[in-house]
């Protein structure tokens, strides 16, 4: 497939947002850490966020940080995609130290699934590793078809494999093929709080008493207090590693 690869900042972040909603769903965009940190990730790292472009059309991207990382793998933290975010933010300014790209999001435009775009996304952030001289990729990966199974724990629904012992989730499965190691899950990757008249409007949903509520889009259960005027989303990923 013929694609060119696009990094210059103020192109990247119109053309990225112009698909985005088509891909998330609205409360995923209310999360405070990712929000107060996504702009100066551009601005720290603006080689790192990659569009693949056809022509004039997005067909996906990908956005990344790295940070400096010294432990075992087994320990990476279980705040995964919030940790991911203020963690390359904080160490923005020792780039000589850096051995751990963080991948961030990989997304692929709607228009253009099932044809091997998220491989080449895949490719094009193991190349940027290599180009700086980083020796790991860290990625909480965000496993779609959960969406179909909220009230399996992530520890249980990481462990279900398909007939030939690949993962059964599609995402997780590309990354299995394209040379990652699934090493942890991470219970508490993301955090969105909102109140219960937000959470209304970010879902078309009523919440007229406390409790756990299913919603469309989400990983696991909302939870729900109508006495506090709160709603607190905590998203599970699954941490995947490669080796540069």
């Amino acid at each position: 497939m013929n694609y060119k690869v696009v990094s210059n900042v103020p192109h990247n972040i119109k053309l990225q947002g112009s698909i985005k909603e088509g891909i998330w769903p609205e409360f995923m965009f209310h999360d405070p850490l990712a929000n107060a940190n996504w702009l100066p990730m551009f601005e720290h790292y603006p080689e790192y966020q990659l569009t693949l472009m056809q022509g004039e059309e997005v067909i996906g991207f990908a956005n990344a940080m790295s940070c400096v990382w010294e432990g075992d793998f087994d320990q990476l933290p279980d705040q995964g995609w919030d940790w991911a975010l203020t963690q390359g933010i904080a160490d923005a300014d020792k780039k000589d130290s850096h051995s751990l790209l963080l991948g961030l999001q990989i997304s692929v435009n709607p228009q253009h699934l099932s044809k091997g775009i998220s491989y080449l996304i895949l490719q094009e952030m193991i190349n940027l590793a290599k180009q700086k001289n980083l020796t790991h990729i860290a990625i909480p990966v965000r496993p779609n078809l959960k969406t179909k199974y909220p009230l399996t724990p992530i520890d249980q629904y990481v462990e279900w494999k398909r007939e030939d012992g690949l993962p059964l989730d599609p995402w997780l499965r590309v990354h299995v093929r394209s040379g990652g190691k699934i090493i942890k899950t991470c219970h508490q990757a993301m955090h969105v709080p909102g109140t219960i008249a937000e959470w209304e409007e970010w879902t078309g949903m009523k919440f007229p008493a406390s409790g756990d509520y299913i919603i469309d889009g989400a990983l696991s259960p909302v939870n729900m207090n109508v006495e506090e005027d709160r709603g607190l989303y905590v998203e599970p990923n699954v941490w995947v590693l490669y080796e540069v």
